[in-house]
């Protein structure tokens, strides 16, 4: 095989990557969703330094740095790419900027604007795949590299009101009382987020993940036309593009329709929130399906017997299917160091001997 695709063939070598395909090691491979940030000192003064998190995504050498920092700490199985789900609707035209203390702001807000009011500026990707290149130069051949991108349900919510919001209200307004409006918002993300996975395959990432961090909001009839069905046609789309590459779906708060979206969505493997109950899940989702997930951000926190009795429920529930060990969300601030490497060691402990 030749192109972005090429030198895929798993084995030991990438063990996250051979999970993804489908083997089942005896010890789970392991990254932390958000592992690259804000519990790390090197990563605070590395953004102390560079004056904000925009800044610091959009200088590609600082990024690659914060990409590489958790590895050299922890020796994670994979690295995850340093950037924000917020750079789709950046670069369909939307305006960005990080209020301190408050989170991310975009304008104009798509709840009062058309979206053919926006000006797309497609090289606010090139950072991004700048980034990329710079990190795969510099990676162990042993860890695989993932991609993502914001799914288009939860970038929606952003466009459509300007910023986060508890209950997703404006955009599940918005969904209801003009669906045709919505549906075409949602096609455009469809599309701009293919085009930017697919860039950062080009540059580099060997998987990539689908962040729905707000599809627990939707009713069961939405979450099938606005979760599932757009998340399909993203897969799809990147299949027909690099069939070799692993898609991992995350439908945070997905719950009961968990097995709905595996089955509908056709991606390679699904991310398990800390709410759902692995065993439940690993009866109900297809045979075969990685699985990742799904320990409580709040567990490791706590360390010791908390952890430690997670893990032990996590492996039995997933014993015999691919799982790659991992947080049902992503890690807290203040989250202990020392908590992250006694993780590492009880999930490898006898690995090498």
């Amino acid at each position: 095989m030749t192109g972005p695709d090429a030198g895929l063939s798993t084995g030991t070598t990438k063990p996250l990557l051979s999970v993804l395909k489908g083997e089942c090691p005896a010890v789970p491979p392991m990254w932390l969703m958000r592992q690259a940030g804000r519990y790390l000192p090197e990563y605070r003064a590395l953004r102390a330094e560079k004056g904000g998190f925009l800044e610091l995504v959009y200088d590609s050498a600082a990024a690659a740095e914060v990409t590489l920092q958790p590895l050299r700490r922890f020796g994670f199985d994979g690295a995850i790419l340093f950037s924000d789900i917020l750079i789709v609707p950046y670069a369909m035209g939307q305006d960005l900027w990080f209020e301190t203390g408050e989170g991310p702001r975009l304008a104009p807000i798509l709840s009062e604007t058309d979206l053919s009011a926006l000006k797309p500026d497609l090289g606010r990707y090139e950072a991004v795949y700048e980034t990329v290149r710079q990190v795969k130069a510099a990676l162990d051949p042993s860890v695989t590299f993932l991609g993502f991108a914001g799914s288009p349900w939860t970038i929606s919510t952003y466009m459509v009101a300007g910023q986060g919001s508890k209950d997703q209200g404006a955009a599940r307004r918005l969904a209801y009382q003009d669906p045709e409006r919505f549906g075409a918002i949602i096609d455009a993300i469809v599309d701009s987020t293919v085009l930017y996975l697919s860039g950062q395959i080009q540059a580099g990432v060997e998987a990539v993940q689908l962040f729905d961090s707000w599809a627990g909001s939707l009713s069961p009839l939405q979450f099938e036309r606005w979760v599932i069905e757009p998340n399909r046609r993203i897969v799809e789309k990147l299949k027909a593009l690099h069939p070799a590459i692993p898609v991992i779906g995350f439908p945070k708060g997905a719950g009961a329709k968990l097995a709905d979206y595996a089955a509908g969505t056709g991606v390679d493997a699904i991310g398990v929130d800390e709410t759902v109950d692995p065993h439940w899940a690993n009866r109900v989702l297809p045979q075969g399906l990685p699985v990742q997930g799904n320990l409580d951000p709040l567990a490791l926190i706590a360390g010791g017997r908390a952890v430690e009795e997670s893990i032990d429920n996590i492996r039995a529930a997933f014993a015999g299917r691919p799982h790659i060990l991992n947080l049902g969300h992503g890690i807290l601030p203040d989250t202990p160091i020392a908590h992250v490497e006694a993780l590492i060691a009880y999930v490898r402990q006898g690995k090498d001997s």
